[in-house]
């Protein structure tokens, strides 16, 4: 009789076992105009990752309560409209294209009653909490570059590489005020106007209770004030190609 050898899986071939390293995540957090989500598309390129814009989801979302004529401030009306909604969101070269509902919404995101909306309906913990369980399924595999408000402190806390991009408001109003323009067929909108609802913003969603807008501990600040745009690129591109290696030779210096 014939003695049948019994072996294991992990006995033939250990490397079949072993799930694939999780590519990075890449956090940039800051204040509505800083540039982030600029930063964010290059960075995307550059190093082969996806650009997921959160800020997008809720500026979908906040267009949608608008349209329906929701106040921002009713909760149970939010949370009943947060049930019947879906938001998908499809990078592409030129940046996100956001479908609300499977509808295309990209161009309508930029309007200055859908950014504020954006920051009002977000101080809400139970309509964040269900945007970060969005953004935290959407990046759960990495090799992504997510940009927001919260991303390295609660939506990915251990992300690979956290920056924190601001400026003055000042020079974030202007940015914003440029933006609008490119992006509107509004004419009456006057810098002045943006830069006070600028800062309105930036008090709700520093002073919010619930993931108020800060750098997280362990995020490299990026002030972007007396910077051009290609400087801001360079400076950031140079951080996360740091941290990226020093987190690549960990493992090998550990053994």
């Amino acid at each position: 009789m014939i003695a049948e050898r019994m072996t294991s899986g992990t006995d033939l071939n250990p490397s079949e076992n072993t799930p694939p390293p999780r590519r990075p995540i890449i956090a940039i957090d800051g204040p509505a105009g800083a540039g982030k989500s600029t930063v964010a598309r290059h960075l995307a390129r550059h190093f082969g990752l996806l650009n997921l814009e959160t800020g997008a989801m809720y500026r979908a979302f906040a267009l949608k309560a608008l349209s329906a004529n929701i106040h921002l401030e009713d909760l149970p009306a939010l949370l009943a409209l947060s049930q019947r909604t879906t938001i998908h969101l499809e990078p592409t070269d030129a940046g996100n294209r956001v479908f609300l509902d499977g509808d295309d919404v990209t161009t309508l995101l930029r309007e200055p009653a859908v950014t504020d909306g954006a920051s009002r309906v977000s101080v809400h913990p139970q309509i964040r909490a269900w945007m970060v369980s969005l953004q935290q399924e959407l990046g759960a595999a990495g090799g992504v570059v997510m940009e927001g408000r919260d991303i390295g402190t609660v939506v990915f806390p251990n992300a690979d590489v956290k920056i924190f991009l601001d400026a003055a408001p000042e020079v974030r109003g202007l940015r914003r005020y440029d933006q609008i323009g490119q992006n509107s067929d509004t004419e009456s909108v006057q810098p002045e106007e943006v830069v006070r609802e600028l800062r309105a913003r930036d008090e709700r969603d520093r002073n919010r209770a619930d993931s108020p807008l800060k750098a997280a501990e362990d995020a490299v600040l990026l002030d972007s004030t007396h910077m051009s745009l290609d400087e801001v690129v360079a400076h950031a591109e140079a951080i996360v190609a740091e941290r990226l290696a020093i987190a690549s030779s960990e493992p090998s210096a550990a053994r």
